[in-house]
């Protein structure tokens, strides 16, 4: 079935062995100074590993002050050129093709990044930044165009295969061709041809320092999806107007960041859900087409291909989830690929704060260099209670590493919360990885005892060596007055389907679980009510996220209080206060839900305590968290055994 995304394809005179790119995605793995490390060379010689056609690393910086991270590469300067050539040819061992883009963040960068001012080509601050920017002269735009150029010919010096012109998201270039950001009135402003003007001048440096026939590739932002920006029609346009430039591909994106909810999917945005704004663009050109947009299963790449929507397919978060994904897919080995679950917590979750990047489902993203999986040269006898994520993930690693493992899960199937967590709206994909785990699980002999808790009865009949406890953690109930009425029920209890909700129900506490738990009852016809004590609801989730779990309350009308609290659970009555102290009474109740919280169980550690070699406590059971902190803790433990 997967025949397309297999076949080779040329990009001008560069040929790739398939149609699976590695689009460009800030990591801040870099240098300060702009040079690769090992670290960032580890990271992108992993996915040539695992077999991608095309590698597009992230955005190089052609100007310390053009910089939108603080740990971007660059191409600045000739000191730079040896440790990038050290990271295209790792990627050339393997037989990839890797592609340098390089950019200027204009207006969407702060100067407490670059220590300047930001440039744009009008003084408009961009609505996520804040920061005016200095409108850049004629005389500055041809500086910057020489800079573009000078930095394209260093990238050829590296051992690049090609050029990409970051032209999208929001970034300087973009800025010149959007009328959102562009109000210039002289000849880089107005009309659309004035508006490329700035674009194609960079294209015409850059081809007259590297030469006509070396592959150059233009990302764009097709549709910038927000009031007065680019759109598909005008894109075409354009598309067309770089074709006749010399550009040899186009990499079809869309979004800036004051649309970044698309520029980084969520799961609550459809697969490959803009591959077909990438089709409009196709029948304009006949250079090849890149398309992205959560694209993060190869299945879904072939059937994009063969619908003739595009002609690669860019998989960036599928390839921090899984780089071996392509060489898994071609070997027919489908059900050992870790899908992305479209979470943002390790990727774009860290990047905003200028963080490296991680990915929740794949640990060893960013730490290629750090741990290799080989045989433990001392084979332990490991005891696990609790078959949650971390529980699972400790299993898995130590299994691999040749320990001998036994995993204790006191219900009747593996998954813990984290089954739960997968029931409301668009967080189904969170199975993706159970069922993965699940999977390792078998696939490495892991001792799998469900139905039974660990006991210190059989640690001491097992006389582990070390014993890992990832019991998770259990809802919190606090001592609201008639918190024992037949019709309060945990939130818990409701998404695992023990327990019925009627037509109108108050969820008490807008946290994550809250509020998700709110919109699976409400998405079921549910008249819904989320009482929060807190200014805010879903607090410390990730912003695109939030954006679409808020917009879904909103769609089913679900009534959000915060600042509020509950003082009191009647029949059919709820007593609320809000923080002024005044009382009022929601009413017509049939059911209450608590969703407050959780609590950290552990009582097992302390009750082995000098029985055992080794005892180390994970996850939950540690502290209460996300997902992304129990996985990483489950990983680290397992190589520390």
């Amino acid at each position: 079935m997967l025949n397309k995304v297999f076949e080779p394809i040329k990009i001008g005179t560069m040929e790739v062995k398939n149609r699976l790119v590695v689009p460009p995605m800030v990591v801040n793995f870099a240098n300060e100074d702009g040079t690769a490390n090992e670290r960032f060379i580890a990271y992108i010689e992993e996915k040539a590993k695992g077999g991608w056609g095309l590698i597009i690393p992230e955005n190089y910086t052609m100007d310390p002050e053009a910089k939108g991270f603080l740990k971007l590469p660059g191409l600045w300067n000739d000191d730079q050129i040896e440790s990038h050539k050290e990271l295209t040819d790792k990627a050339h061992k393997h037989g990839a093709k890797i592609v340098v883009q390089i950019n200027h963040a204009g207006r969407q960068t702060a100067s407490a990044i670059t220590g300047v001012q930001p440039v744009a080509p009008s003084p408009i601050p961009d609505p996520t930044i804040g920061e005016t920017p200095k409108e850049l002269s004629v005389e500055e735009i041809h500086e910057i165009v020489e800079k573009f150029g000078d930095a394209a010919l260093r990238g050829k010096k590296a051992g690049f295969d090609g050029i990409e012109v970051h032209g999208s998201h929001g970034y300087l270039i973009n800025q010149f061709m959007s009328p959102f950001s562009n109000k210039r009135t002289d000849e880089y402003g107005g009309n659309i041809q004035n508006r490329a003007r700035f674009a194609l001048e960079v294209i015409e440096n850059m081809k007259k320092k590297i030469g006509e026939d070396f592959p150059l590739i233009y990302r764009m932002s097709v549709n910038e999806l927000v009031e007065g920006g680019l759109t598909t029609e005008e894109s075409k346009v354009i598309a067309m107007m770089l074709e006749e430039s010399g550009v040899h591909a186009i990499h079809a994106t869309n979004g800036v960041y004051a649309s970044a909810q698309y520029i980084i999917p969520p799961a609550a945005v459809k697969h490959g859900w803009s591959s077909d704004i990438s089709a409009e663009i196709k029948k304009v050109v006949s250079i090849p087409v890149i398309t992205v947009g959560r694209v993060n299963d190869p299945l879904i790449a072939e059937s994009i291909l063969v619908a003739g929507k595009a002609d690669l397919v860019s998989m960036g978060r599928a390839s921090l989830a899984d780089p071996y994904l392509p060489n898994k897919a071609k070997e027919g080995r489908l059900d050992e690929i870790t899908r992305c679950i479209g979470c943002l917590q390790g990727c774009a979750g860290r990047n905003v704060l200028q963080l490296p990047v991680q990915c929740l489902v794949n640990p060893m993203t960013g730490n290629e260099s750090e741990f290799k999986f080989e045989e433990a040269e001392d084979k332990k006898k490991v005891l696990i209670a609790g078959g949650g994520i971390a529980g699972m993930e400790v299993a898995i690693v130590a299994a691999k590493r040749g320990h001998e493992v036994h995993l204790y899960e006191k219900n009747n199937k593996l998954g813990g919360q984290w089954i739960l967590a997968a029931v409301p709206p668009s967080k189904e994909e969170l199975n993706t990885f159970t069922v993965w785990q699940k999977n390792q699980i078998e696939k490495l002999g892991v001792n799998v005892y469900l139905n039974t808790g660990l006991t210190e009865e059989i640690v001491e009949d097992m006389k582990p060596d070390t014993v890992i406890v990832a019991t998770g953690a259990k809802p919190f109930v606090p001592n609201i007055p008639g918190k024992d009425q037949e019709n309060v029920v945990i939130a818990n209890d409701v998404l695992a389907g023990l327990k019925d909700v009627g037509a109108n129900v108050v969820v008490i506490g807008g946290g994550a679980v809250g509020a998700e738990t709110a919109a699976h009852l409400a998405n079921h016809n549910k008249k819904v009510t989320i009482v929060e004590m807190m200014p805010e609801i879903a607090k410390g989730g990730e912003p695109a996220v939030n954006h679409f779990l808020f917009k879904d309350l909103e769609k089913n009308k679900v009534q959000i209080l915060t600042n509020t609290s509950v003082k009191e659970i009647l029949n059919n009555e709820v007593v609320i206060a809000d923080k002024e102290g005044k009382q009022s009474k929601l009413e017509n109740i049939d059911t209450v839900v608590m969703a407050i919280g959780s609590r950290t169980v552990n009582e097992l550690a302390a009750k082995l305590e000098g029985k055992v070699e080794k005892v180390i406590t994970i996850g939950d059971a540690v502290k209460v968290r996300k997902g992304f902190e129990a996985i990483d803790e489950g990983f680290r433990v397992g190589f520390e055994i």
